[in-house]
C-alpha cells in the first residue's frame, strides 16, 4: 500500500524524533560494524548468513506477519535512515521501496541487481484444457531458487565489503559458504524431484515460479502474485477443473495466509491440502530458518507428487 506524501512529511518528522530513541535502546548492535536493516526475512537471512558478526541485523517484517501488507511505523522509517545499510526488493513492498526512495537513497541495495527477475505469467496453457491466464508483473519470489540466492550472497557481500574493507575477507568467505550451502540444497531438490508421477503443484497464489522453473514443475496458481487476491469465479473454477482432469492430489496452502481458498478446492475435488512455504516470514513460535523450511517443502512435494529416488 503506497503512504500518501503528506503521512510521509509526518512520518520523516516523527522518525528525527525517534533516532535518538532508536540509537540509545538498541544496545545489542553497538560492537557491530555495519548496521543493516532488511525488509523481510529470506533478505534477514542472507545478510546475517553473510555479515556474520560485523554486521547488526534488524528485520522490518516481524515474524509471522505478511510482509506484503507492511507499513512502516516512525521508528522503523529511523531505523532505515540511520542503518549503513538497507537490503530490499523493489516492488514487493511498496512502504519500503518509498521510504528507501526518501530515506535511503545512497544506503539501500536492491537485491534485483544480482539476479534477474522472471515476469509472472501463471499459464494454464496446455493444449488439452485450452485455458491461458495472464497474471502478469515480475515474480518477486526469488529466494526460493537456492542458485539465485546465492546470487544475492554474493552481491551482499560484495556490498558489505564496500562498507567494511577491514573485514572483506571475512565476508566473501562468508558468502562463498552459504553458497556452498545453496548449491548442496539445490543437488538435493535436483535429485529429490527427478522422478515424480506428477509435476503439477496448484498452489493458492503464484507464489513458486522460480522453484518451478528450477526443477521442470509446472505451477497452476487460483490466484495472482498477491496472497490477499480474492480468484475470480472463472479462475476457481478453471483451477478446480485443472485438478479433476488431471488427478492431482494436492492443493498447496500457504503458512502466513488463510487456506480456505485451497480447502475450498480440495473438498470439491477430493484431493488434499498439503502446507507449502514461500519462505516470505517464518511463524513466530518458529525454531527453523530458510534451509529447514526448504528441507520441508521438499519432503511435502516429494510425497505430494510421487516422486521416487
Amino acid at each position: 500500500m503506497k503512504i500518501p506524501q503528506a503521512r510521509w512529511g509526518g512520518i520523516a518528522v516523527l522518525a528525527l524524533a525517534a533516532t535518538s530513541l532508536a540509537a540509545c535502546g538498541d544496545d545489542a548492535t553497538s560492537d557491530a560494524d555495519v548496521s543493516a536493516v532488511a525488509a523481510f526475512y529470506p533478505l534477514q537471512f542472507v545478510t546475517e548468513q553473510v555479515g556474520g558478526d560485523h554486521v547488526a541485523v534488524t528485520n522490518l517484517t516481524a515474524a509471522g506477519a505478511e510482509p506484503h501488507d507492511l507499513e512502516l511505523a516512525p521508528l522503523q522509517v529511523a531505523e532505515i535512515t540511520d542503518a549503513d545499510l538497507v537490503v530490499y526488493l523493489p516492488g514487493f513492498q511498496p512502504a519500503v521501496d518509498q521510504a528507501v526512495e526518501q530515506q535511503a537513497p545512497d544506503t539501500g541495495f536492491d537485491v534485483t541487481t544480482a539476479t534477474q527477475l522472471r515476469e509472472s505469467t501463471d499459464d494454464h496453457d496446455h493444449d488439452d484444457d485450452g485455458h491461458d491466464h495472464d497474471h502478469g508483473g515480475l515474480d518477486p519470489h526469488v529466494w526460493l531458487d537456492p542458485t539465485k540466492l546465492a546470487d544475492i550472497a554474493t552481491a551482499v557481500g560484495d556490498k558489505l565489503a564496500e562498507l567494511d574493507p577491514a573485514h572483506a575477507d571475512d565476508y566473501a568467505a562468508n558468502a562463498r559458504a552459504l553458497g556452498d550451502r545453496l548449491d548442496e540444497l539445490d543437488q538435493t531438490y535436483q535429485t529429490g524431484l527427478a522422478q515424480c508421477d506428477s509435476r503439477d503443484i496448484v498452489t493458492s497464489h503464484a507464489a513458486f515460479g522460480y522453484l518451478a522453473d528450477r526443477y521442470d514443475l509446472h505451477e497452476v496458481a487460483v490466484a495472482g502474485l498477491s496472497p490477499d487476491a480474492t480468484p475470480t469465479p472463472e479462475a476457481f473454477q478453471q483451477v478446480t477443473d485443472y485438478v479433476t482432469e488431471h488427478g492431482v492430489t494436492t492443493i498447496f496452502y500457504e503458512t502466513l495466509v488463510s487456506p480456505s481458498v485451497a480447502e475450498t478446492i480440495a473438498e470439491e475435488t477430493g484431493a488434499k491440502t498439503a502446507v507449502l512455504d514461500p519462505i516470505e516470514g517464518l511463524a513466530p513460535d518458529s525454531d527453523g530458518d530458510y534451509f529447514s523450511v526448504m528441507e520441508t517443502n521438499l519432503t511435502t512435494l516429494v510425497t505430494a507428487l510421487g516422486c521416487t529416488t
